[in-house]
C-alpha cells in the first residue's frame, strides 16, 4: 500500500493501518505533490505543506480493507488535498522474515 498524505495525518494513517493488520511501514518525509491546481507560491517559495509517503507491505487479502480504513479515517474523500492511497501488487519481497510469523498467526486467526 502506498499512501501520500499531509504530514499532519501521518501518525493517524500509521496507527490506523496497524489496527487494521499492517505490521510495519516505511515513511519518506518531505515529499512534494501537485494536484489539479498548481501549488501557490509567494516570491518563489511554495506555500504547500509537506507531504509524507508511507509504504506498507501487507498480506494480499488484507490490503483492500486496510486501504479503505485508511481513506475513511484520514477523510481523504471529505477533505480534498488531504491524501491519496493505492495498492500495488508485489510479486516477491526479501527481508521480511521477522514479520512472517506474525502475519501467519493473523491469517490463521481469520481462517
Amino acid at each position: 500500500i502506498v499512501v501520500m498524505v499531509t504530514d499532519q495525518k501521518t501518525s493517524l494513517v500509521i496507527d490506523t493501518a496497524r489496527e487494521a493488520g499492517a505490521t510495519g511501514c516505511t515513511v519518506i518525509t518531505s515529499a512534494r505533490g501537485e494536484g489539479l491546481d498548481p501549488p501557490k507560491t509567494f516570491m518563489g517559495l511554495t506555500l504547500e505543506g509537506q507531504r509524507d509517503v508511507i509504504l506498507m507491505l501487507v498480506e494480499g487479502h488484507m490490503s483492500r480493507q486496510i486501504l479503505e480504513v485508511i481513506a475513511q479515517r484520514g477523510r481523504f474523500d471529505e477533505e480534498p488535498g488531504t491524501g491519496v492511497c493505492f495498492q500495488i501488487d508485489i510479486e516477491d519481497a526479501i527481508g521480511l522474515s521477522s514479520q512472517i510469523k506474525t502475519i501467519e498467526r493473523e491469517i490463521e486467526d481469520e481462517i
